[in-house]
């Protein structure tokens, strides 16, 4: 004869009444294949959140293990989308009758692009750390993405600087009207020709973005693609010497600081279209300061994201 095990959920009364926002768990562990827009689908390690609201003031607490059940055969059985998010949420809902009306789930993990070299055609791997939260509240489902891009960001004052004593030190070694061309060209060559150089630093722009419609694919590698693109000095995975030149000329060419990088992601951001909603923030992770430099952007929707 099976036992009737205890179900305190059902039958305790709580011990103080009352409703609560959200309730559920974080730091599941479980894989996902993941579908991107314009990339093959991808396993991927990720730490989830599962929550449900809980508007019964009497209930002594939710069904945790149907959050986590539901999240399995996520992993196990269905491709993580933007559509089987919603039905991962409906069914957090469905599981939760007359105790919840709103779900949440979060997910982080690594998301893998194979990335080229900037001249000598080699590849390699970079890892970038996504995040996708998609909840249902007032009937309606909010899907939002979440990337992080590092890049190198070279100070525009610095760089000021470190050409005036350039010009300083060739002052002081060339003091005749008239110079030689040869001896010009072999000064520059040495450290006494480039007697100073500008800092810059590795910097991320942390992005998240709201999706104008549920119904589309998350396009991870186009976001990545177009932050890299307009920042134009994103860190490199393999390189070769002529990559580190080429490297180096970009920084050069591509001087920023905090605000610049800000207002460049901001502008990229603005252009598209399936993005209902945007925030932004640029870390400087300065190496001329202790602390670091920051910007931080939104688009500016009534009742969008705040700074």
């Amino acid at each position: 004869m099976q036992k009737i095990m205890p179900d305190i959920a059902h039958t305790a009364e709580a011990l103080q009444e009352g409703t609560l926002d959200w309730v559920g768990m974080s730091q599941i562990e479980l894989p996902l294949m993941v579908s991107s827009k314009h990339c093959a689908e991808q396993h991927v390690s990720a730490k989830a959140e599962a929550f449900v609201n809980l508007t019964d003031p009497q209930a002594k607490g939710i069904h945790m293990s149907r959050l986590y059940l539901a999240l399995d055969e996520l992993s196990n059985q269905t491709t993580l989308t933007p559509q089987s998010l919603c039905g991962l949420l409906d069914q957090f809902i469905s599981s939760h009758n007359d105790l919840s009306n709103q779900a949440q789930v979060n997910l982080k993990f690594d998301y893998h692009l194979r990335r080229s070299s900037l001249l000598s055609g080699k590849t390699g791997w970079k890892a970038y750390p996504v995040e996708i939260n998609a909840t249902f509240k007032d009937n309606a489902v909010t899907l939002e993405l979440s990337v992080a891009v590092t890049y190198s960001s070279t100070c525009p004052c610095s760089a000021a600087l470190a050409r005036q004593l350039i010009q300083q030190s060739f002052e002081q070694r060339f003091t005749e009207s008239a110079v030689d061309k040869a001896q010009v060209l072999d000064w520059l060559g040495t450290t006494q020709g480039i007697v100073a150089t500008p800092h810059s630093q590795r910097s991320v722009a942390q992005i998240k973005v709201k999706l104008a419609n549920t119904s589309s694919e998350f396009d991870i590698l186009g976001l990545v693609d177009a932050l890299e693109n307009e920042l134009k000095t994103p860190v490199q995975a393999a390189v070769k010497r002529e990559d580190e030149q080429e490297f180096a000329r970009l920084n050069g060419q591509n001087l920023m600081f905090c605000e610049d990088a800000a207002r460049k992601v901001k502008h990229v951001l603005n252009q598209n279209t399936s993005f209902a909603d945007f925030w932004l923030r640029v870390n400087h992770y300065e190496s001329l300061h202790a602390h670091d430099a920051v910007s931080i952007a939104v688009k500016g929707i009534t009742n969008g994201y705040r700074a």
